[in-house]
């Protein structure tokens, strides 16, 4: 901002990062807004990226921080030299109109995000009402909701994900439009949805989050086939496993451990997958683990055309799904060979979930975290015997723990 500043620009904070540091959270990145053009912050900067077509920004690079700088939008004049375009439907297809701070803001499309932190003299401005709707705790669209929505469905989901991750209540016409025009979400491209996913469910409040999309009938539109197993679920069991599911992902995100989407998405799609592979396997005469692969197959295929699934988690995801049926073989060097597997950890856990929602017998979920606490004596005497086999446990002397520095 300073060497915008200095280059005779105009450069303030924007979005996000304003939001949660008045909040008193922590951001986890940073916009800036600037009057200068793509090419201009592109000369300024050699660590400069330029992105996008449908939004032209440029992406300046700090180490492995991106700090996503867009010009100033406006309205523009209508003009055909505009450099913007709607569909029939009102969607946004190009926005490369430049104008105003004052234009800007009324382009925003939350109130709470349109607001701007000014290093000319350490102000925030804000011409849309918005630090008042972040102390009365809600989500407000600029503009008419119904046009919002038209212009970029996305933003629909974006209005649950600030509610759940905020606590704030989204307001009423914002909210009844939501009921409304869900269906808008499948002109969004899967690709795009995937990374929106993401965001949505892998952001610590994972478990508000899926209960708001199905309370405004969005998550359908994101998982039409987990929404169909929920509607079918026997026992409530898809919906305690999505929701433990969820749960474990919130609580590692909160102690700051890895997650992975793979194993978030196996859990949504898991149903529908088990229930595809009995029917392969009734109607073709298959053996189950051949069924599951197939099911899988076509599972990950229809998918993609709501939210997209990237190789580096759909292959991952196939593997925890493949291995659940190997996890009722506890005896020789298959049951040797599983727990040596890369992705054994990974696939013990979502049996553990099968297992706490019911699927899956509690004694499987007992012999295999046993044999993994064991010495290897103890385990090839289980591997030996199979299931019903006890395997002493061995107190092992733990090693201290390590006081860390806190320099």
């Amino acid at each position: 901002m300073y060497r915008l500043k200095n280059a005779g620009f105009k450069g303030l904070l924007v979005g996000g990062g304003v939001r949660d540091l008045l909040l008193g959270r922590e951001p986890k990145d940073f916009d800036v807004a600037t009057d200068a053009t793509p090419e201009q912050v592109e000369d300024l900067f050699r660590n400069c990226r330029l992105i996008g077509r449908r939004f032209r920004l440029a992406h300046v690079r700090f180490g492995r921080e991106i700090i996503e700088t867009a010009t100033f939008r406006g309205t523009g004049d209508g003009s055909e030299s505009d450099d913007h375009s709607l569909n029939d439907e009102g969607r946004v297809l190009r926005d490369n109109v430049y104008g105003s701070l004052e234009e800007d803001a009324w382009r925003r499309d939350f109130t709470i995000n349109a607001l701007y932190y000014n290093i000319e003299d350490f102000s925030v401005i804000d011409y849309t009402n918005g630090m008042e709707d972040l102390r009365n705790g809600v989500i407000r669209l600029i503009g008419e909701p119904e046009k919002r929505y038209r212009e970029d469905p996305v933003r629909m989901i974006r209005a649950v994900r600030f509610a759940a991750k905020l606590g704030f209540r989204i307001h009423e016409q914002a909210e009844q439009a939501l009921f409304e025009m869900g269906h808008l979400l499948q002109e969004v491209a899967p690709a795009r949805l995937f990374d929106e996913v993401l965001k949505l469910l892998m952001s610590g409040v994972g478990v508000q989050t899926f209960e708001l999309l199905r309370h405004y009938d969005l998550f359908r539109y994101l998982f039409p086939m987990t929404d169909e197993a929920l509607a079918q679920e026997e026992n409530t069991f898809p919906h305690i496993l999505i929701a433990r599911a969820l749960s474990n992902t919130d609580a590692r995100i909160a102690e700051g451990k890895p997650v992975t989407p793979a194993f978030l998405f196996a859990a949504l799609l898991w149903d529908t997958a088990r229930q595809r592979a009995e029917q392969i396997r009734q109607t073709e005469d298959l053996p189950a683990s051949l069924a599951l692969q197939r099911a899988a197959a076509t599972v990950v295929s229809e998918q993609a055309g709501s939210t997209a699934v990237p190789k580096r988690f759909s292959l991952p995801m196939r593997e925890i799904w493949s291995l659940q049926d190997r996890f009722s073989h506890r005896r020789g060097r298959r049951a040797k060979a599983l727990l040596a597997h890369k992705r054994f950890r990974a696939a013990y856990d979502f049996m553990l979930l099968r297992v706490e929602s019911g699927e899956a017998e509690q004694e499987l979920a007992d012999w295999w975290t046993l044999i993994q606490e064991v010495d290897e004596t103890e385990q090839e005497k289980m591997f030996a015997s199979g299931p019903g086999a006890g395997g002493r446990r061995k107190r092992r002397r733990r090693p201290a723990k390590k006081r860390e520095s806190n320099q």
